[in-house]
């Protein structure tokens, strides 16, 4: 099958970095659709037949992992990256035991997610990090894997780590901390 064969589902809720990602794969011969929302990727999903889709984590008010599962539903042999700029442990593990091929981190470039697409095993010739992850780090991480558990409710997530919902919003929507 040649990549003109291919039909990619871009979801994204960010309309010029879609629009980016559509035309750069539109160039290397694929047939593209995008979706910016959760009600237009289950659109998609069921009138465009995606073979490989491309799902950003946070989509306005919901979370691209549920778009996992349709795609999966729909298709089983669809290849998933999932992307996002808040990447976690947690939503790593979960996008991949969701059915995601891989998961990573933007901005991705086009390269990036093909190369993405095309590996079908994990790397393991990765190293683990030389140092512990810092404490404002591993925060960070149990925070999204509480938010994952609460199944992206902020409010229910809050009550959990015995934190006000206003503080636990403000600590999310800092980028992570790195190591």
């Amino acid at each position: 099958m040649t990549d003109t064969d291919k039909r990619l589902l871009i979801i994204d809720d960010d309309e010029i970095y879609c629009t980016v990602l559509r035309d750069a794969f539109t160039r290397r011969g694929f047939n593209v659709e995008v979706a910016y929302n959760e009600q237009q990727a289950i659109q998609q999903i069921e009138n465009f037949e995606p073979e490989l889709a491309v799902v950003d984590l946070r989509l306005e008010q919901s979370s691209g992992l549920h778009l996992i599962e349709r795609l999966k539903e729909s298709d089983e042999n669809t290849k998933i990256i999932m992307l996002t700029g808040f990447a976690s442990i947690a939503t790593a593990v979960e996008a991949v035991k969701l059915g995601a091929t891989q998961y990573i981190t933007k901005p991705a470039n086009v390269d990036e997610i093909l190369a993405a697409f095309e590996q079908t095993i994990p790397d393991t010739e990765i190293m683990p990090a030389a140092q512990p992850l810092s404490v404002k780090r591993l925060e960070w991480e149990h925070m999204q894997k509480i938010l994952l558990e609460c199944d992206g409710n902020v409010s229910e997530a809050a009550r959990r780590l015995k934190m006000h919902r206003r503080t636990l919003q403000r600590k999310l929507a800092k980028h992570p901390v790195r190591q």
